[in-house]
């Protein structure tokens, strides 16, 4: 929970008492290895200018040789010869090289007219390919060019010497030495001591800063072989000298009667300055740590609603950047807290207290900072359900979710990618040729085979994707456009199939619903028609009954005509709440193990006698064994009668009605055929509707929802009813799943 102090200002000299602190304890032991040594002489900054002067010591004085001497020092390998003559290449690629340098350069002096030009450039391309070949003629010619290159080498390592005799002589005012050639016995020193016991009593502890002793067991003898200073071409001259390698042995020491103007008295005198400066900065930062410390622990905190209230607008922010936030702070804040290094500001206490301070205040803001982050973080963290829920709206699920957008078509995806960095590379290189002009010889012909056709295709592109927009739009407002082209195999291309595809099932769509208009309306027509049929009569009937003069054979005959139109729109609601009932799902099938063969003839003996009566002839044909299936009887007999009611309905007199039952493996499969006494419409689907019927002029008996119900009963046993009509041949097949007998 956040708090805060009672006195704002406490809490603020709190903030920088406990930045001080941890900022000093974390600088001391981050830079404590530079301050806690023994003396300056134990540093490595020591370390490096004791190497210099030796290094300096050996090239000026224990290893010096004239360039004369070196020079005739010279070799030359046989491996130093072919690499000098082969550096080019062979003598026919030297040559035609040699050639090509020139041929622009006659050329133009030839245009100009310029005789004398003309010859002098010939005569320079004659003379260095005469080198040239002399390079592959003779092995004494390239031997003397090879020295030639070596003395020129070696003039250059001594004029570079030269420019660090100046350094080298600062260098020796700091250092006192007395060194002696282990081989040749040859003295080199600059104190005035005859011998080595004159010089042990020069150098000693008693008057010395420093002593480093030859040889040691690190380092063993002073040679020219440890030198770290080295020069260019200092490997031609290690190679002659080393020849001669020489090893050297006394002592190298740092004097305390030094000159005022010496660098080392100077680096001696600034470390001392510092080490006292960091001892001093260390103890102090410790005991402001520790009085913090003391304070947080004794001070009574009066607890406030600051960071609750402050909570709401943070978890606004995405979690990610939270996050990230916060590792930035806390690697500022880290920096920040371990780069405390004023020391060298010692000779300028106003300076150094001005800098500590700001750098203290500067920091304590990061800490607070770091600090109100990592709570409002922590306490986001915890509340680990309200973190999943933020996740999907952070960036990095933003970009993920993006990503995985655009390469949800990998081809289109990449495709882009690759055309945004092509784009990319010749607009930086665009701006290269506006700082750098002559890259326009390599940019021009990129651009013209590379970037040319990319923005061609890039302008098609858009242009077909501007068509396919307008397309859609279109299509949006009703208009069917003509067909979109195809071009090639592109994601665009497949878009273009799609919206193609999409507006065939958009003029589908509106025929199906024209149609579905049209049967509505010829369903509403016909349910009013075949129910107001037998009411209008029952009206009717019932207002003639209601005569006191009617004669009794009237009246019975009358009453007929009441019960056989009743019974008749019995029928017809009876029919339109079974298909009603089949068409919601809501009917339960009773079935039992059935023979089909027994069943159809059942349902062909109801109706003997209206088939005797009707000028039809019946040709049946039956298998010889029974044909099971599982099956609801009653329902399916319902199929059977409401077929062959059909048949004696609509068939033409006087022709011939074919019904078939056969067994295939696992199936059995029923065929009614008739010749129809109605011409058919050309869509035979339609007759599967509620309320239609073949006889349109509606004068026959019926409900017109004898195929509906059928259809609908063998749907629910999964089995298929087919109409074909081929003329006036009208057939229907039933297709059910039996079982084994």
């Amino acid at each position: 929970m956040a708090t805060k102090w009672k006195n704002k200002a406490s809490l603020v000299a709190w903030v920088i008492l406990f930045t001080f602190g941890l900022s000093g304890i974390l600088s001391a032991l981050s830079q404590g290895s530079n301050y806690l040594k023994r003396d300056y002489f134990q540093t490595e900054q020591f370390a490096y200018q004791l190497n210099e002067f030796t290094d300096f010591l050996s090239m000026f004085e224990l290893n010096y040789l004239s360039p004369e001497e070196v020079k005739k020092g010279i070799t030359v390998t046989p491996e130093e010869i072919d690499e000098h003559r082969h550096r080019y290449g062979d003598l026919a690629m030297q040559i035609n090289d040699i050639k090509g340098q020139y041929e622009d350069k006659i050329q133009q002096a030839i245009q100009a007219q310029n005789q004398e030009l003309v010859d002098f450039y010939s005569a320079e391309r004659d003379k260095k390919i005469e080198d040239i070949t002399n390079n592959f003629k003779s092995d004494e010619y390239v031997q003397a060019k090879v020295i030639k290159e070596k003395e020129q080498k070696i003039d250059t390592y001594y004029r570079d010497l030269e420019n660090y005799r100046n350094q080298y002589a600062n260098l020796k005012t700091g250092f006192v030495y007395y060194l002696k050639d282990t081989t040749t016995g040859d003295i080199y020193t600059n104190i005035a001591a005859a011998n080595e016991a004159e010089a042990n009593k020069l150098i000693n502890s008693k008057n010395m800063l420093f002593i480093r002793s030859f040889p040691t067991a690190k380092e063993g003898y002073l040679s020219r072989e440890r030198t770290y200073y080295k020069l260019e071409n200092s490997d031609i001259v290690d190679t002659i000298l080393g020849k001669n390698a020489k090893a050297f042995e006394g002592k190298i020491a740092v004097p305390k009667a030094i000159a005022a103007t010496s660098l080392v008295l100077g680096n001696y005198q600034d470390y001392q300055e510092k080490q006292k400066l960091f001892i001093i900065y260390t103890l102090s930062a410790l005991a402001a740590l520790l009085l913090s410390i003391y304070i947080y622990k004794k001070t009574d905190l009066v607890e406030i609603n600051i960071l609750e209230q402050w909570q709401s607008y943070y978890n606004r922010i995405p979690i990610d950047i939270s996050v990230i936030t916060f590792a930035f702070f806390s690697l500022i804040t880290l920096i920040l807290l371990f780069s405390y290094d004023n020391l060298h500001l010692y000779k300028y206490p106003y300076a150094l207290i001005k800098e500590t301070i700001f750098e203290v205040f500067f920091t304590a803001f990061f800490v607070v900072v770091t600090f109100l982050q990592g709570r409002l973080l922590l306490a986001r963290v915890k509340d680990w359900p309200s973190l999943q829920a933020e996740w999907p709206n952070s960036i990095l699920a933003r970009v993920n979710g993006g990503m995985r957008v655009a390469f949800l078509n990998r081809r289109m995806g990449t495709q882009v990618l690759l055309l945004l960095m092509v784009v990319f590379a010749f607009g930086v290189g665009a701006a290269i040729v506006g700082v750098e002009p002559e890259f326009i010889l390599l940019y021009a012909p990129a651009f013209l085979v590379i970037g040319m056709p990319i923005l061609l295709v890039i302008v098609k592109r858009t242009g077909y994707f501007n068509q396919i927009v307008h397309n859609t739009s279109e299509l949006a407002q009703g208009n069917l456009e003509p067909d979109l082209p195809v071009l090639g195999k592109s994601a665009l291309a497949t878009l273009a199939g799609n919206i193609n595809t999409l507006k065939y099932g958009v003029k589908t769509s509106r025929k199906e619903q024209a149609k579905s208009e049209r049967l509505k309306t010829e369903l509403i027509t016909n349910v009013s028609h075949d129910l107001r049929t037998p009411l209008t009569s029952i009206i009717t009937y019932t207002e003639l009954l209601k005569k006191p003069d009617l004669s009794e054979e009237d009246r019975q005959s009358y009453v007929q005509i009441i019960d056989r139109k009743s019974k008749r729109l019995k029928v017809l609601i009876d029919d339109l709440f079974e298909a009603s009932k089949m068409a919601s799902g809501s009917i339960e099938l009773s079935k039992e193990r059935v023979d089909l063969v027994q069943l159809l003839q059942q349902t062909l003996a109801e109706h003997n006698e209206a088939i005797t009566e009707s000028t039809l002839q019946f040709r049946v044909s039956n298998p010889d064994k029974p044909v099971y299936a599982v099956v609801d009887g009653q329902k399916l007999w319902r199929v059977f009668d409401n077929l062959i009611g059909n048949i004696l309905k609509y068939s033409l007199e006087n022709t011939r009605v074919y019904i078939s039952l056969k067994s295939l493996p696992g199936q059995a499969v029923i065929v009614f055929k008739n010749v129809t006494k109605y011409e058919l419409g050309e869509d035979i689907e339609e007759l599967f509707e509620r309320f239609k019927r073949g006889d349109t002029s509606r004068h026959t008996e019926g409900s017109g929802l004898g195929l509906a119900i059928a259809k609908s009963i063998v749907d629910l046993h999964n089995g298929n009813l087919d109409i074909e009509v081929d003329g006036d041949l009208f057939k229907i097949t039933i297709t059910l799943t039996t079982t084994k007998n």
